[in-house]
Order: structure tokens, then C-alpha cells, then sequence
């Protein structure tokens, strides 16, 4: 488990996903003022995580389409904690079973479908931000904020697209 340093009341945290090598100057103009970034895989090269490195700390797990030396260094998924509430990182949800909100986890942040989608199921915040990499079918570019303020969690996805 990961853990931020400083114990705050508040975080904004940067949620990314299947990049394929592909950072959008418009992620950096976003992510410009978060705490941490969260990376869940896909992303094409270690490249884009030093280039988000740049903007705050980044945690990532590795997905599907990461190979290579650098993208081994990668678990498939992390649990980070910020202040009092738990995050858990995948990929991937399919056959998920992390334990649910008992467990510490208050939300659950994946990838892969390139749907972007917020959801929250029995007290957990599903978050997955899209695709923020090329175009894929028909969903939007997009990636996401998470709102941390005193244990309650807010989320949004930002539209690239528009």
C-alpha cells in the first residue's frame, strides 16, 4: 500500500487511463494543480509517466498493452492511501474482488474500457476516466478529477473532445 506524506483534509487527484503513448497537452493543462496522479494502465511507454511525473507524484499500475522492462517495474494494481480514505488502482475490473468499503476501499479506479464512467455501488466510488490516448469506437477523449475533501469523494469526467 502507498501513501501520501502529509495527512490534508482535501486532494484533487488527476485520474488517467489508456494513454498507448499519447499524452494530450491538453491532460497537462488540466492536471496542472493536482496532488497525485493516477495512471490505470495502458500506458504506452514510461515516457508519459515521466512527463506527468513532472506535474506531481503519479502512481500507476500496468495494463493490457504495457510491455517491456519498464512496464514489468509495474503491478497490476495498488492500493493507495490518502489521509483516511483508500484508493484501489486496476486496469482492469474483470474479475475484481477487493473486499468493498469494509476493507478500507472507498473507491475503486480502473481502465481498459475506454468508457468513461462514474459509479458508486454499496458506499465505493467506481471511477474509470476513458481513454485519454487516441480515439477508440466512439467514446469521448476524456480523463478525470477525484475530489477528496474530509472523506467525502466527488468525481467528474473531463471531455478532451469538447
Amino acid at each position: 500500500m502507498e501513501s501520501m506524506n502529509a495527512c490534508k483534509d482535501k486532494y484533487v487527484v488527476g485520474v488517467i487511463s489508456d494513454t498507448h503513448g499519447l499524452l494530450r497537452p491538453e491532460v497537462l493543462q488540466a492536471f496542472k494543480n493536482v496532488d497525485l496522479i493516477l495512471h490505470a494502465g495502458d500506458i504506452g511507454g514510461p515516457d508519459i509517466l515521466e512527463l506527468l511525473q513532472q506535474l506531481a507524484p503519479v502512481t500507476a499500475v500496468r495494463g493490457n498493452m504495457d510491455y517491456g522492462t519498464w512496464a514489468q517495474r509495474l503491478p497490476e494494481s495498488r492500493h493507495v492511501q490518502l489521509g483516511n480514505t483508500g484508493l484501489f488502482l486496476t486496469h482492469n475490473l474483470f474479475g475484481l474482488h477487493f473486499g468493498g468499503a469494509g476493507n478500507g476501499i472507498h473507491a475503486v479506479i480502473s481502465g481498459h474500457t475506454h468508457r468513461p464512467q462514474i459509479d458508486r455501488r454499496n458506499e465505493v466510488l467506481f471511477m474509470n476516466p476513458g481513454s485519454a490516448g487516441h480515439r477508440r469506437r466512439l467514446y469521448p477523449v476524456s480523463i478525470g478529477l477525484l475530489y477528496i475533501n474530509n472523506g467525502r469523494l466527488d468525481a467528474k469526467i473531463i471531455d478532451l473532445d469538447a
